[in-house]
C-alpha cells in the first residue's frame, strides 16, 4: 500500500467545511441495488448461504457501494453513503439488501456472543454498563470507542424521535494532540492494555486480551480504546495485570480529549444512510436517545463488521487481539459461541472471492 492511501487526522471545524465525506447514490446505482435485491429475494436462501452472484450489482451500483467503503482507508477514514430508499422494503428485505452490499465489499465478522453476522442496534431493555453489558440493545449514550473489525457499518432504518447523535473523532489528530501537549504519555499508550471479551469469545480462547492503544505497521499508524471493556478487565478477572498510573492518566486524558468539540465531530444518521468508519483511525461514540412509542418507528439501525481486502496492515502487538495483523486478512470480530459450519464456509468462500488472508479457514 502507498503512503497516498493513508488517512490523515481532522479536526471538527475540517469535516464541518468540507463535506467531501458525504456521497449521495446515483439512481442507476438504486435502480441496480433494487434489482440485485430481488433477484436474491427469488432465489430464496439464508444469508450465509448467498454469494456475491447472488446479489448481481450492475455496475453504478458495484462501484458506488465498493467505493464508498474503500474510501475510510484514505483521507478522512470515514464517508456517510446516502440516499437508499429504505421506505420501499420490508426489514426483512432491507437486512437481504445490507448483507447482500457487504459480499461485494469482504467479509463480515461475528459481533457478540451468539455469533451474530448482522445486528440490529435498538433499544430492546439492555443495560450497558455492568458485566457483559453491550451498547447496541441500550438507548444509553457510549463511551467512546472502535469495533472489532476494519470498518463498521451502520445503515439507519429509523432514527430516533430525539438524540442518538453519532460522534466520531480523529484518533490520528488525538494522538498528535498528545505528541503536542504530553509527549511523556505516549510510552503509556503502546504498553498492552486488558479488554474483557464481554462474554463474546469463543469456548477456546481467553476471556480477555491484551492489546496498545496505539501502534505503527509499515508506516500506517492504528489506534484502539475501549474503556469500559479496560475497566471491566480490571474488575472482574484478577489475574490480569493491574493498569499502571501512566496508563490511567492517559485513558483520563483520552476520555476527556475524545470528547473535545474541537475534534468531536456530531453527525446525524438520517432514514436511508449508511455510516462508514474505519475503525484505526476513528473512534466513534452516540449520545443517548428518545424513542417513539410506536413499535415500527423506534430506532433502528443494521450494523455490519467488515473486514475488507483493502485494509491496512496492523501492528505486531495486536495479533492476540485480531488474530491477523497482515494488510488485506480476514480478522477480528467477537467470535461468539455459535460459529457454524455454515459460517465457516462462508468465511472461506468470502476470503477466497476477495484474495484475502484468511487464518480462520484451519
Amino acid at each position: 500500500m502507498s503512503n497516498l492511501t493513508k488517512c490523515r487526522p481532522w479536526l471538527s471545524h475540517d469535516v464541518e467545511r468540507d463535506t467531501s465525506w458525504i456521497r449521495y447514490l446515483s439512481q442507476a446505482a438504486i435502480d441496480d441495488i433494487d434489482r440485485a435485491l430481488r433477484h436474491a429475494v427469488t432465489i430464496r436462501k439464508s444469508l450465509i448461504a448467498l454469494t456475491p452472484d447472488d446479489f448481481p450489482l450492475g455496475k453504478a451500483g458495484f462501484e458506488e457501494i465498493t467505493s464508498a467503503y474503500a474510501s475510510t482507508q484514505h483521507g478522512w477514514g470515514f464517508c456517510l453513503l446516502k440516499g437508499l430508499p429504505v421506505e420501499r422494503y420490508s426489514v426483512e428485505e432491507i437486512k437481504t439488501l445490507y448483507w447482500g452490499l457487504g459480499l461485494h465489499v469482504g467479509v463480515a465478522r461475528t459481533q457478540n456472543k451468539h455469533s451474530d453476522i448482522m445486528t440490529s442496534v435498538k433499544d430492546t431493555g439492555g443495560q450497558y454498563k455492568v458485566n457483559g453489558g453491550r451498547g447496541y440493545n441500550t438507548n444509553a449514550g457510549l463511551d467512546f470507542h472502535v469495533d472489532f473489525c476494519d470498518v463498521v457499518s451502520l445503515l439507519c432504518i429509523h432514527p430516533a424521535k430525539a438524540g442518538g447523535t453519532s460522534l466520531i473523532t480523529s484518533s490520528l489528530a488525538i494522538h498528535d494532540e498528545l505528541m503536542r501537549t504530553h509527549p511523556e504519555l505516549e510510552a503509556a499508550l503502546r504498553k498492552p492494555y486488558y479488554f474483557s471479551l464481554q462474554g463474546a469469545g469463543s469456548d477456546d480462547e481467553p476471556n480477555v486480551y491484551p492489546c496498545p492503544l496505539f501502534g505503527e505497521a509499515q508506516g500506517y499508524p492504528a489506534f484502539r480504546t475501549n474503556r469500559k471493556n479496560i475497566t471491566a478487565a480490571q474488575e472482574y478477572f484478577d489475574d490480569v495485570p493491574r493498569l499502571e498510573q501512566d496508563q490511567i492518566e492517559a485513558l483520563d486524558w483520552l476520555d476527556e480529549k475524545l470528547k473535545d468539540p474541537r475534534y468531536c465531530f456530531s453527525m446525524n444518521i438520517e432514514q436511508g444512510d449508511i455510516q462508514l468508519l474505519n475503525n484505526f483511525t476513528v473512534v466513534h461514540s452516540r449520545t443517548d436517545f428518545e424513542d417513539h412509542e410506536d413499535e415500527a418507528r423506534k430506532r433502528h439501525l443494521l450494523r455490519l463488521w467488515m473486514s475488507i481486502p483493502g485494509s491496512q496492515p496492523l501492528p505486531e502487538g495486536w495479533k492476540a487481539a485480531f488474530k491477523d495483523t497482515r494488510a488485506g486478512a480476514v480478522r477480528g470480530g467477537n467470535r461468539g459461541k455459535h460459529v457454524t459450519d455454515d459460517f465457516l464456509a462462508y468465511e472461506r468462500r468470502q476470503a477466497r472471492y476477495h484474495g484475502m488472508h484468511n487464518v480462520f479457514s484451519g
